[in-house]
């Protein structure tokens, strides 16, 4: 289980010019950013971006063709056990064990990850993700919202330093969603660091302390919302992110722009369900996999 607080001074996550590359197609251009405890870092971009293909390369399942990513000091190529211990990941569409109730995934990720006295946390998060009645519930006959809910809980069970979050509102009805939103707040008050990608933009204004915009595998901006705007739409002060988003992409074919790196937040999340358990084993709700 790791420990949120022992790693408060130094940067949670930092990735260095990844590059990702599939047959003949470069997916990922030479990407590097910081992220560190207490940011929430918002990835956007149109599709086909390479924000997914980024968050699948930090949390172990792609390999990178170049570059490198460290979790919390633990350089994934070389140490990947300790570094996939680090995060939590959760996929745009987290898949469950079929034949497993609520409880039993909590129970399985609290094994897999060494999470002592993991009871009264696991009836915490299925509290506040209203899913107590349904602790005992095949994954198979959960809603799609549900589904996410017990991903997002599995995630958080082991307090993870770093959480990977891939479009974490699907699903969800609007209680839901500020259930989610509140959750993702707190984690980062708590000293966590989160990164999430999402095409809803009202989300990033709502909650996110960083942006890092997107575009063709490139990074085009990273920094404040605050430096995005005044960098992209300065002639207005009130324009909207949207309007911020669509300026940056359309300078994007001129070429990647960036603002301050350091202090972009992030947030990770928990991947696949089964997690780590004696090196890292794929699965899909609670934890890096590969």
């Amino acid at each position: 289980m790791s420990d949120t607080a022992s790693i408060a001074a130094t940067p949670v996550l930092k990735v260095l010019n990844l590059k990702k590359i599939f047959g003949d197609f470069l997916a990922v251009r030479g990407l590097s950013f910081e992220v560190v405890p207490g940011q929430i870092l918002a990835m956007v971009g149109p599709n086909g971006a390479g924000k997914t293909t980024t968050m699948r390369a930090i949390c172990g399942i792609l390999t990178p063709t170049e570059g490198s990513i460290t979790l919390c000091g633990h350089d994934l190529a070389t140490d990947p056990v300790a570094a996939k211990a680090m995060l939590a990941y959760v996929p745009d569409d987290p898949k469950l064990f079929d034949a497993m109730t609520i409880w039993e995934h909590m129970e399985f990720i609290a094994a897999a990850y060494g999470v002592a006295d993991w009871q009264p946390k696991a009836e915490r998060l299925l509290e506040m993700f209203e899913l107590v009645p349904k602790r005992k519930a095949l994954a198979m006959e959960l809603s799609r919202g549900m589904r996410q809910k017990v991903a997002i809980a599995c995630a958080y069970l082991h307090n993870p330093p770093l959480i990977l979050l891939d479009e974490p509102l699907t699903g969800l009805d609007p209680m839901g969603i500020r259930t989610m939103k509140d959750s993702i707040v707190e984690r980062a008050q708590a000293g966590a660091a989160v990164v999430l990608s999402s095409h809803l933009l009202s989300l990033v204004e709502d909650i996110c302390t960083g942006i890092l915009i997107m575009a063709k595998g490139e990074l085009l901006f990273s920094g404040t919302i605050a430096e995005a705007r005044s960098r992209f739409v300065a002639a207005d002060a009130n324009a909207s992110l949207e309007e911020v988003f669509l300026s940056a992409t359309r300078e994007g074919a001129a070429g990647p722009l960036s603002g301050p790196v350091a202090g972009l937040v992030a947030g990770l999340v928990a991947g696949p369900v089964a997690g780590l358990v004696a090196g890292s084993v794929a699965g899909s709700v609670a934890g890096p996999v590969k």
